[in-house]
Formats: structure tokens, sequence, C-alpha cells
């Protein structure tokens, strides 16, 4: 193998697929990028075995041939390399090495053969549809935070993704403790898709490739796996194997006091009064009365917090507890300069929308104040 490529074709794959590599594997190759020269392209592959990355950039290829290298210190070379830079790739010692040449600098790094790459067929995934890259945008960023860390609720660990029958792709995370729902039109193609729960860090590598994307993004579906293609990148990734709960039934239908706040002046609020803690994680009391919303805090061993803001609030006055931290984030997504927060009583969940989103809601618990 033997090409030439520009820094830059080379250094955005390259670090996207770099992420995909396990950094403590067990199995040596794994940790490599497949590198694989044809046709005028440079193709590039990596696997966790759960996640499949794949790209393809032009070079100006003199001996067609493929190896595998670490992904890591390929990375690293062509991030240092300076801007502009022809980057000449040349296999050495039967496919043994990769010797990386660019101006006065020359690397060499141990190559493992494509022989030993793991084998991926390609699966049928008959659901295909597309989806701006913008809804996809909106769509991780009001449910992402809401995502399960925690592994024996393993089919918390994702993304659900479903259509219903109203003609809407519903995207829904939760911890258990927070919940977020979005709906957007139902793409064509989309209406027969099974409902898929997208794992955690697939959603995480997805939002990093759609944070400046545009146009449309190509999805595939099928009940094992989903794909998308994004800016020329390939990735494919094994959905978790479990059921999403029914979670339509802890979204409350009849919450009847209605708060109306100021999105910036509340989530500063709450930021203030848990400064008296230093722990984002503590109860933030909430008192809501006709006009005003009174936030406290308070901690045997540090002291105590208050503040009051101005709030549009229907209903007999009642006092409930969240978590700080839950609060913060749930303030910080939101998509208006309002939020509405419709409440029952201290024990039961709150529901929060923005103003100007009637297709998004996020459920929060209370917590004993």
């Amino acid at each position: 193998m033997k090409l030439v490529i520009d820094r830059a074709d080379l250094l955005k794959p390259l670090a996207a697929l770099n992420r995909i590599v396990e950094r403590r594997t067990t199995i040596p190759i794994l940790a490599n990028v497949l590198l694989r020269a044809e046709g005028g392209r440079l193709n590039l592959a990596a696997t966790d075995l759960d996640i499949w990355a794949e790209a393809s950039v032009p070079a100006a290829v003199g001996e067609p041939g493929a190896l595998t290298v670490p992904a890591a210190t390929l990375n690293d070379i062509a991030r240092k390399l300076p801007d502009g830079c022809q980057i000449e790739l040349a296999a050495e010692a039967g496919g043994a090495r990769l010797s990386v040449k660019a101006g006065r600098s020359r690397f060499v790094l141990q190559a493992l053969p494509v022989d030993d790459w793991p084998d991926v067929s390609a699966d049928d995934l008959p659901h295909q549809f597309a989806l701006p890259a913008k809804t996809l945008q909106r769509i991780l960023a009001h449910t992402t935070f809401a995502i399960s860390t925690e592994e024996t609720r393993y089919y918390l660990n994702g993304i659900h993704l479903h259509a219903d029958g109203e003609g809407l792709l519903n995207a829904v995370a939760t911890d258990g403790h927070r919940l977020a729902h979005l709906t957007v039109p139902l793409p064509e193609g989309a209406a027969d898709m099974p409902g898929i729960i997208v794992p955690r860090k697939t959603v995480g590598e997805i939002a990093r490739l759609v944070a400046d994307a545009e146009g449309d993004i190509d999805i595939a579906v099928s009940r094992a796996k989903v794909r998308f293609v994004v800016g020329g990148i390939t990735l494919t990734s094994k959905l978790i194997d479990g059921t999403f709960p029914d979670y339509q039934r802890v979204i409350p239908t009849s919450n009847d006091r209605v708060a109306v706040l100021d999105t910036a002046t509340v989530k500063d609020a709450v930021a203030r009064v848990a400064t008296i803690t230093g722990e984002n994680g503590r109860a933030v009391k909430m008192e809501f009365a006709p006009g005003v919303l009174t936030l406290s805090v308070s901690n045997a061993d540090t002291g105590e917090a208050r503040e009051e803001i101005e709030a549009d609030f229907e209903g007999e006055p009642l006092a409930i507890g969240f978590n700080g931290r839950y609060l913060a984030e749930v303030l910080g997504i939101a998509a208006s300069d309002t939020v509405r927060l419709a409440l029952a009583d201290p024990g039961s969940p709150c529901l929060i929308k923005s103003h100007e989103s009637a297709d998004a809601l996020i459920v929060l618990m209370p917590m004993r104040v």
C-alpha cells in the first residue's frame, strides 16, 4: 500500500473513528484503524464490536493495499502535523509496518494484518428514511441528558425511538428520576419501523457527527442494528436488546397547578441557592404562590439560602422539592424564554414544557424536603 493524502482529508474522519476504538481492549486489533487504499480512495474503518464506523476520502493511490495500525497514534500524528501538508502512507516489511511521512517528519508504526480484522457482515436494514440534521440535533439535545447510566436497567441506557399511529416519530429517554419526550413528523419510510433503543455511546457519537451537519441524515433500521450516514461517515451500531417501559403512564395528564416562569431567571436563581451547599444534587425547595416563587436550600452543616422571583402561578399554593442538578439541566435545555410547570401535589411528578414547544416535554420526579 502506498498513497499520498492531504492532512485535512485524513484528519477529519480519523478523529471521528478514533473515538470508536477501545483503549483498554483485550483484542489488540480493536485498538487499530483499518486502512484500505484502492481506486483513488482511502477507506477507513474502526469498531469496538458494538459500533462500526467507516469513511472514504480521496487520495493519490500509488499502490493499492490494506493494513491496520493503532488508531490513537495515527490520529495524534495527523493532528500534530502542520496544516496543509501532504502525508505519504506506505506499507513496509511486507505489511508489518506503516511509514508515515510529511515534509521532514517520518514515523513508523507497527501494523497488524487485515486477516485478523473482525468480519462485519452487511446486515439487511429494511427500514430506511431521512431526517433533517436540525431535527436530529433537536432530538439528541432534548433527550440525551435523561439517559440512564445504571447498568442493571440496561434497557434505559439509550434513546427509545418509535413510530406511532398518529404520523409522529417519538424519541424518549428516562432514568427513573426524569423523563424527556419529543415528537417530530414521521419521515417517509419510517412508518413500519420497529421500536428501537439506541445505546448511549452511539448517541454520543452521532451527536458529535451531526453538530455541524446540514441537509438530511440517512438512517436505516432493523430490529438489531441502526445505521447513520453523516457527512461521509457511516456509523452502524447494535441496538439495546430489551423492552423500553410504557413511559406514557408516567406522563401526568391532570396536573392543575400551573406556573409560567422566565427560564433564565429561574435557572440563575436555582444556581445561586445551590451555592450554599456546593452540591448540585441536593434538593431545592420551590414554594409556589400567586405572583411569586420562593426557592430555598437548607443544610444543617453549611447554612441556608433563599430567593424570591416573579411567577405567573394558578392554583392552590404548593411547596415541592426537586434535585438541584436535574432541575438545572432541564432549564438548560429549555427551547424558549419561558417554561410552563404543571404540578399536582408535593409527591407527584411535575410536567415541564417550553412555552414554544408543544411537541416536547419533560417529567421530573420530586424529592422530599
